[in-house]
């Protein structure tokens, strides 16, 4: 669709309303934003847009980031790209999982067989949660997502999204399992992924592991306990936070350096209540100024306590289990009868439970000391992590591979980052990985992770002999489908197999974007057209996980970068200052503000947030932005309404150059600000462009314009180029006014026109002639002001001042300020205007 003029048709009351509807309607029927695959890849601009976490609604911040997105993606479009711009929704994991148990009543026991009449209750209590089997439970996930993703989808629409909704995709869909379950058999094939039985740190409301990417510090309320060990020769004395887990130590460590513990370094010490001996030993971890300086050493406290079991090679003495209560059974060597007291009571009663011990026992030296300090929480979690030992499945990703963490910062290195100081974050976080990536989740909702295990004669799993599937059996689960070789009969008994229960992590599956929309392994024509992308928005706080994550699945599967370069947006800000979102409850949902306002206003205020800076959320900007759309219509309207302009028709007077000089100081300051993914700047450019050209230039010619001859005609003329232009410019912004002003005058659509160039306007004006004419103006205007006069009020005579006075075109000042004897006077000195009102 090309830009072609036409008789100009203008509505006789333009109107901002409808406008969403009528557009998005006509984009759809046209296909304006339909991806164009005959085009070769260099004239591809591919987008890996993020998807949407679909459980629940979308915030005002969500509009806000992905505005920024489809601003880019608009502009290259009009530069002649072939934008690639899917749309996905990420709907698996568990934040659909909460949303379902919450929403329908119910809660997933894989024990219970499938039950195909199953409607849950009609009125559910999320607090006395009905147990389904994981089938059942799974078609409510998709049943409650296919809701979601419907209103997701009509938002999106509403805001103006520019995205092919053709290349849709869900990460739980065929296409995504297919993918996804791919990748990790590669990664097996290549030593890549493995499963390791290990200390992980668990959420003990979802029961499942978490990874080190999804930990958030929170400040917690505690209280350090001084505690007295047993020793031969004198007691010792350490400092805990959790003394529940006296049962579970088995070391006391200090700093080899430590003069006042250096002679207890091989000896054994006897813990409280217990009775038991451990050793105290040297570890340089040991911080000699915390507490007493001696630690206990227990399985397990924190990640601290995992890197002493594992370099002392210490003994395991487990006692949380995977609900986050005490075992009903004492660990090897501690004895049962003040472990009874313990046994299945949670790790806060436990504690309340053992201080009273230490109390009666003497061993509890004076009060506890309250403190605040930061305790690991899964990010979407309310209880404090535990470290229980479980069999996972881990990616390599430089955690434990000095060569391979070096190769992840190259990468980084090779990506384009905007803005730039973000790739310090990415660097940050690759320096200080402690682990593999952990990417088994124990939940429902999710891709399968595609092993079974050979069970030997003792019905028991051969975990080092995984079965897999062949890549074109995929996708698969495991707790329904049957590995080759076997039938379903085999299921469960000696000498059969069992499926592997756990699904990925959810960033397991959108770390493969790229591929999933791609095509990649399905559609190589077009896989080849747009990998690697052009571009991976998203927001600053996730390049830990999502960025990073999709870094390592390229690198280990195409030995390349996803994309060549990644957009970063900032968050978005409550009026306290603090991040909008879900869980803190203070997020802004944006229908209404789309209904109210307009999605050009909407628009408007995200686009003024820069690339990786917060920004406040602010009604008040929106509301600027809606007044721009309206002066857009408005001074459109007047811009058509003033008669037809031949298609050669010159501009030949000296403002009229001067405006489009300016202007095409504008076209060129916006595209390189766009080329640089600021789009804040090519709207600021832009927008005071057209306040000055509405309220200087607008006047200054409208009187020229309305009469006849050459001169009128370069006015006109000068008008509508200008008026082109500008609509092209706020077009990736604002596309539903631009959209509508244009199809008032021309054939097509704005969006698929092309982008303004310098080149389309008259060379030879001097923007200062503009700008003098335009300052003498002004104050033209504030003198009839100061004198509460009407600005139509004639003048009878005014001197103009200054050192740019031979650059003002006269007659153009006299007819807009009805000045009736203006005189120019040449001064070195800044312009003046002396006024002298008609009486």
């Amino acid at each position: 669709m090309t830009e072609q003029p036409r008789t100009p048709h203008i509505p006789s009351k333009p109107s901002l309303d409808g406008l969403e509807d009528k557009w998005v309607r006509a984009w759809d029927d046209d296909g304006v934003y339909r991806f164009d695959r005959t085009r070769p890849r260099g004239e591809v601009y591919s987008i890996d847009t993020p998807p949407p976490t679909v459980s629940g609604s979308l915030h005002v911040g969500h509009v806000f980031s992905y505005t920024h997105t489809d601003a880019v993606a608009r502009f290259h479009r009009m530069r002649g790209r072939a934008v690639f711009y899917p749309m996905g929704w990420d709907d698996n994991g568990l934040p659909t999982e909460r949303r379902v148990q919450n929403h329908f009543g119910v809660r997933c026991d894989p024990s219970l067989p499938y039950d195909p009449d199953f409607e849950p209750p009609a009125k559910p209590d999320p607090k006395r949660q009905l147990p389904v089997s994981r089938r059942n439970f799974i078609e409510l996930c998709e049943r409650l997502t296919e809701v979601d993703e419907k209103a997701f989808e009509e938002i999106w629409r509403r805001v103006g999204l520019s995205v092919d909704w053709g290349l849709l995709y869900t990460t739980i869909g065929d296409v995504s399992r297919m993918a996804s379950q791919r990748a990790f058999l590669r990664n097996l094939a290549r030593g890549e992924a493995y499963v390791s039985e290990a200390p992980t740190l668990w959420d003990v409301t979802f029961r499942t592991a978490v990874a080190q990417a999804e930990l958030e510090d929170r400040e917690q309320p505690g209280a350090f306990y001084r505690i007295r060990f047993h020793g031969d020769e004198r007691p010792v004395y350490i400092e805990t936070t959790r003394p529940e887990l006296l049962p579970a130590c088995v070391a006391l460590v200090a700093h080899p350096d430590d003069e006042r513990y250096r002679e207890l370094f091989g000896t054994t010490v006897r813990t409280p209540l217990f009775g038991v001996d451990v050793p105290v030993v040297a570890h340089r971890l040991a911080e000699p100024d915390k507490g007493s300086g001696i630690a206990m050493i227990c399985t397990f406290g924190d990640v601290t306590d995992v890197t002493w079991w594992r370099e002392l090679d210490l003994p395991t003495r487990a006692i949380v289990g995977w609900d986050g209560r005490l075992a009903a059974d004492p660990p090897q060597g501690v004895p049962a009868d003040p472990y009874g007291e313990l046994a299945g009571k949670t790790v806060f009663s436990a504690k309340e439970r053992v201080v009273e011990m230490l109390r009666e026992s003497g061993d509890l030296d004076g009060e506890p000391r309250k403190i605040s300090r930061p305790v690991k929480f899964y990010e979407r979690g309310s209880k404090p992590l535990e470290i229980v030992t479980t069999r996972q499945w881990y990616i390599r990703n430089g955690g434990r591979d000095a060569g391979l963490r070096a190769e992840m910062i190259a990468r980084g290195r090779e990506l384009e980052w905007h803005p730039g100081y973000m790739r310090a974050r990415y660097e940050n976080w690759v320096e200080g990985l402690n682990g593999d990536w952990l990417i088994s989740r124990q939940r429902f909702f999710g891709v399968p992770i595609p092993v079974w295990y050979p069970l030997d004669e003792a019905g028991e799993p051969r975990y080092d002999e995984p079965i897999t599937p062949p890549e074109d059996a995929l996708p698969v689960d495991p707790s329904s489908d049957v590995p080759p070789g076997y039938t379903e009969d085999q299921r469960g008994r000696p000498g059969g197999f069992a499926g592997d229960p756990d699904v990925m992590d959810t960033w397991a599956t959108s770390s493969l974007t790229p591929q999933i929309a791609g095509g990649w392994e399905r559609d190589a024509d077009l896989f080849g057209r747009v990998f690697p992308y052009d571009l991976r928005p998203q927001a600053h706080d996730i390049i830990r996980t999502w960025l990073f994550s999709t870094v390592v699945r390229a690198h280990l599967e195409h030995g390349s970068l996803p994309w060549k370069g990644t957009a970063l947006s900032g968050w978005i800000l409550d009026p306290d200052r603090k991040k909008m979102s879900k869980s803190k409850g203070n997020v802004v949902t944006p229908i209404d503000l789309l209904r109210e306002y307009g999605s050009d206003a909407v628009r408007y205020w995200a686009a003024n947030g820069r690339p990786g800076t917060d920004t406040a959320f602010d009604t008040g900007q929106i509301k600027v932005g809606r007044r721009l759309a309206i002066k857009i219509l408005n001074a459109s309207k007047f811009v058509l309404g003033l008669g037809e302009v031949r298609q050669e028709a010159p501009v030949t007077q000296p403002l009229d150059k001067a405006m489009l000089a300016a202007l095409s100081n504008v076209v060129r300051d916006a595209t390189e600000a766009f080329e640089g993914y600021d789009y804040t700047r090519a709207l600021e450019r832009t927008e005071r462009f057209f306040w000055e050209f509405c309220d200087d230039y607008l006047e200054l010619v409208k009187t020229r314009a309305y009469g006849d001859g050459a001169d009128a005609e370069s006015a006109r003329a000068a008008l509508r180029t200008a008026l082109s232009a500008l609509l092209r410019l706020f077009a990736p912004i604002l596309p539903f006014v631009t959209e509508e002003v244009w199809s008032w005058w021309r054939r097509g659509s704005v969006h698929t026109a092309p982008w303004p160039s310098p080149a389309e306007l008259p060379p030879g004006g001097d923007p200062a002639v503009l700008a003098a004419t335009g300052e003498a103006l002004r104050q033209v205007r504030k003198a009839k002001s100061a004198a509460k006069a009407s600005m139509r009020a004639d003048v009878s005579r005014a001197v103009v001042r200054g050192a740019e006075v031979l650059r003002i075109s006269r007659p153009d000042l006299a007819a807009a300020g009805r000045i009736a004897d203006l005189t120019l006077e040449d001064a070195p000195a800044d312009l003046t205007v002396d006024v002298v009102l008609a009486p």
